[in-house]
C-alpha cells in the first residue's frame, strides 16, 4: 500500500525564494548543497525535511521541470503487511 506524505511549499517572490517542507514544527538548520540551494536538516535527528532555494526564477526561468534527487523509505504498518499477506 502506498504512503501518503504531505509537503508544503512556500514561494515568495519577492524574496525570490521557494522552501519545500515535509513537515512543520520541527526546528531545523540549513546545509548549503550549492548553486544558491540548501538542505533542511532536522534539529534533533539530522534527516532530511526540506529543501530550499534562493533566487529560484532566475535559476529556473528557462526551464519547465525540475528534477530533484531524493530517496525515500517507506515502512509498512503491521496491519498493512498482514492485509498485504491476504
Amino acid at each position: 500500500m502506498a504512503s501518503k506524505k504531505t509537503f508544503q511549499i512556500w514561494y515568495d517572490r519577492e524574496g525570490d525564494f521557494l522552501e519545500i517542507r515535509t513537515s512543520m514544527g520541527e526546528r531545523g538548520v540549513f546545509e548549503s548543497i550549492g548553486n544558491d540551494c540548501f538542505k533542511r536538516l532536522d534539529e534533533k535527528t539530522g534527516d532530511v525535511v526540506g529543501l530550499a532555494i534562493f533566487n529560484f526564477s532566475k535559476q529556473f526561468s528557462d526551464r519547465k521541470e525540475i528534477n530533484i534527487p531524493a530517496q525515500i523509505s517507506i515502512k509498512m504498518s503491521k496491519k498493512e503487511k498482514s492485509a498485504s499477506k491476504a
